[in-house]
């Protein structure tokens, strides 16, 4: 796929060559900590990102790095251009090793041995850990503290290779599982099947996994769980049987961690039949559910029986909830480290997929179960695969919005159609629903013009945006009305921008196409932020808010329904009783304090809550990808899907 007849090398780099040095004799180096080093015989390589020592040697260094062979300065650069260091990841030695043969290939040069290698990437990449991941049976060494760069052409290569994997797989190969000793023990039986393991297709397909895992974040661990507020036992229990189940559903969760981190998403549907006792009247064809002999372990600790009398308990749905919230809040964080962060299109779709089978696999598993349990648990797993694609769709806008950020000529574009708007007649139109100050509004306009004539990067934008949801919301701050506030304010946000949204489309502005894209973005990003600084002032986790709902769809303006809003609005007025102001100036001077005077850069230019979306219409920010792209590259071209 990837041959030297092309028409041009894959991996060649947009930087000069690599300036290499060689040390003839001995001498001291002084950094600017002011450590002293003795080297011998070594090389040094600058790079963009600094100038880095190759040596044959290097003392008072407490250990002795050394490697015998003396790279060229292509492989040197290449090593610069396409890894970096970085805490809590990490990368299999042998798909670096597989690169580093890919790169030799491509440039004609003899490889060195794996060990002479390694030792060059301890020399250029110092402070690298080796560790042994992955499940029993199928751990590997890994590098620990490195990362393929997020923009280098390794990434696409990946990708490359998983999707010519998938395409050589038969479609109707079946997976036959051995038997589960024990909860946690879902590895041993993965690793033990016996159609795939060992080949060519599976060994790559797992290489994949491992080289996503390096995206992940995978120092992650399980929250405490509480303990279980029970007053009265129910019939036929003991607080022993109470204490098993803690102990069991605890092995349990760790299990799913383990799996997850793995990228073994399929497994989380045994580990949930093997948890609850599946047993279908009628096994699937050419599928071997575990056997009753091999849950005898979890039988003898609880009985099926009890379980299912402890599920009917008020207290045991609660603590298991809450025990829920706290386990997906940590796969999300484990998956989607950083919403902003590149991730593979491989990747990003293997967790989408993964979130459109969980309330299916749970259910399924939970047949047997009390229905006050399985609408508790799905309330559940359904905020999490919710959280799962908002957050995905959410990484896909800001990688194509970066784009359009750093375009100048798109960014002159949205400029001059910006200088168009009537902002006068927007604020007119919107003052009666947002109640924003005129001067406040004018001062936005200004500073967000200034600050994309500065071609702000995404990080920048997001950060404002931070800032603008902290001061709008800081008067509410400590108050119980909190969460009703931030859902208020969403609306504003999204009934202004899209009136600013209304004007360019009216006078058929050329940059509609990156207008609409960084809309998109900065309504999801701000409701993630909203739902995570609710979370903060609710003590509970951003799942666990969305959880509230049972469906995420819940929150939207038909749900949210006069008496939440007046109440918000009854605490303004409370405020400003003894206040001989007129009405409609009381109520602009109280949201102008929301935005106080320079507390924001740039001009609310996105805002509508993603829940007002229309469900299809959000699938298409993650499947209309040429749609996308042909915003971020002309600026003046949207496709409707």
């Amino acid at each position: 796929m990837y041959s030297q007849n092309t028409g041009g090398n894959y991996f060649d780099t947009q930087g000069s060559s690599a300036q290499v040095t060689t040390v003839v004799s001995s001498h001291s180096m002084v950094g600017t900590g002011g450590i002293q080093m003795g080297v011998t015989g070594g090389q040094l390589i600058s790079s963009s990102g600094g100038t880095y020592l190759i040596g044959n040697s290097m003392e008072n260094s407490g250990h002795s790095v050394t490697h015998t062979t003396r790279a060229s300065p292509a492989t040197l650069q290449w090593l610069l251009d396409n890894y970096e260091t970085a805490e809590g990841v990490s990368l299999p030695r042998s798909t670096l090793y597989n690169h580093y043969l890919r790169h030799c290939q491509e440039h004609k040069l003899d490889p060195v041995n794996a060990a002479s290698f390694g030792k060059l990437i301890r020399s250029i990449f110092m402070g690298l850990r080796t560790r042994r991941l992955g499940t029993r049976g199928n751990s590997k060494y890994h590098y620990y503290g490195i990362r393929v760069k997020p923009d280098s052409p390794l990434n696409r290569l990946q990708e490359d290779m998983q999707y010519m994997a998938m395409r050589q797989q038969p479609m109707q190969q079946k997976q036959r599982y051995k038997p589960m000793q024990k909860v946690d023990g879902v590895a041993d039986g993965f690793t033990g099947s016996g159609q795939q393991t060992g080949t060519s297709v599976e060994q790559t397909v797992i290489a994949q996994s491992q080289h996503h895992q390096q995206f992940l974040d995978a120092s992650r661990a399980l929250p405490e769980f509480g303990e279980v507020e029970i007053s009265s036992l129910p019939d036929g229990t003991t607080f022993e049987d109470i204490k098993s189940l803690q102990s069991l559903y605890r092995e349990h969760c760790e299990a799913i961690l383990d799996v997850v981190v793995n990228l073994q998403f399929s497994l989380i549907e045994k580990l949930w039949q093997t948890f609850w006792r599946y047993s279908p009247s009628t096994p699937a064809d050419g599928t071997t559910i575990t056997e009753s002999s091999n849950l005898s372990e979890i039988e003898s600790r609880l009985p099926k029986a009890k379980l299912i009398t402890l599920c009917k308990h008020e207290s045991i749905l609660k603590w298991m909830c809450n025990c829920d919230h706290g386990m997906y809040q940590a796969l999300v964080e484990i998956l989607i480290p950083d919403v902003l962060r590149p991730i593979p299109s491989a990747l990003t779709q293997a967790i989408r997929n993964f979130a459109k089978s969980l309330e299916g696999w749970l259910s399924n598993a939970m047949n047997n179960i009390p229905q006050r349990m399985i609408q508790t648990k799905v309330a559940a797993v359904s905020a999490f695969a919710q959280t799962l694609r908002r957050y995905t769709s959410l990484n896909h806008l800001a990688q194509a919005a970066r784009a359009v950020l750093q375009n100048t000529s798109q960014i002159n574009q949205m400029l001059n159609d910006l200088n168009r708007v009537d902002f006068a007649n927007v604020q007119e139109q919107a003052s009666w629903v947002c109640q924003c100050d005129d001067n406040m509004v004018q001062r936005l306009e200004t500073d967000f013009k200034m600050t994309l004539q500065q071609q702000s990067t995404l990080e920048q934008w997001a950060a404002w945006l931070d800032n603008v949801m902290m001061q709008a919301l800081k008067p509410y701050e400590g108050r119980p009305s909190f969460p009703k506030a931030a859902r208020q304010f969403l609306l504003k946000w999204s009934f202004y921008s899209s009136m600013v949204i209304r004007d360019l489309t009216l006078r058929s502005a050329a940059s509609f196409g990156s207008f609409h894209l960084i809309r998109l973005l900065y309504d999801e990003y701000m409701f993630y932020l909203v739902e995570h600084r609710v979370a903060q002032a609710t003590g509970e986790t951003p799942i666990a808010v969305m959880g509230e709902f049972g469906d995420l769809n819940a929150v939207s303006p038909g749900n949210l329904d006069k008496d939440e809003g007046s109440e918000v609005e009854s605490e303004m007025d409370e405020e400003l009783d003894d206040s001989s102001e007129p009405q409609a100036k009381r109520e602009k001077t109280e949201l102008n304090q929301a935005f106080p005077v320079g507390c924001m850069q740039p001009v609310l230019e996105s805002g509508v809550q993603p829940s007002l979306l229309n469900p299809i219409h959000s699938e298409h920010i993650v499947t209309s990808t040429q749609t996308i792209r042909q915003c971020s590259a002309t600026g003046n071209t949207y496709t409707a899907v």
